[in-house]
């Protein structure tokens, strides 16, 4: 095991969980590659790589230094809560696009015989429940963390051979 590490640098764990991906995506390879229009496929793939790599992963990341820069060391930080609701968003916007957009009509109507027209209010009463539920959180971890005493709070004060809260008295002879 310590060899494979130092080769492969990780543990067997990833190294099976990488070779899965790959057998994965061969699998999908191999479906793909049996389609008349693989490269129209191929073209949105790299599209989409080139989308995200070169527009979208800047744009997120400069949003989220800024996000992080201007919620300096709060007792309960608030970038997570922000973070969670906008990733939802956009996966789910990713995921119900062409719903959204009004487009994939006449194959909706076909599968369910449902049309389009609601799929846009829907996909922002989820995005609305999605912040909500994240705000609820941040506001009980606010007020859990306002209920703590501040001199209880996890600060360990370590002494020579003792381990104590930082509000505990120091331990003194023992009560006759």
């Amino acid at each position: 095991m310590r060899r494979l590490r130092r080769t492969y640098g990780a543990g067997i764990g990833h190294l099976l969980a990488v070779l899965g991906c790959l057998a994965l995506a061969a699998g999908a390879v191999a479906i793909v590659a049996g389609d008349p229009v693989w490269p129209v496929m191929l073209a949105w793939f790299l599209a989409a790589v080139l989308l995200h790599d070169l527009v979208l992963f800047p744009l997120y990341a400069a949003g989220d230094r800024l996000l992080t820069a201007a919620t300096r060391r709060p007792r309960v930080p608030v970038v997570n809560h922000v973070r969670v609701p906008l990733l939802g968003a956009g996966l789910t916007f990713l995921l119900f696009l062409p719903g959204i957009v009004g487009q994939g009509e006449p194959a909706l109507r076909a599968a369910s015989g449902l049309d389009t027209g609601p799929v846009a209010g829907r996909w922002l009463l989820l995005v609305a429940a999605m912040a909500a539920v994240s705000a609820l959180v941040y506001l009980v971890r606010v007020l859990a963390a306002r209920r703590r005493s501040p001199d209880r709070e996890q600060q360990v004060v370590h002494g020579e051979g003792e381990h104590r809260l930082a509000g505990e008295p120091e331990p003194g002879p023992p009560p006759r």
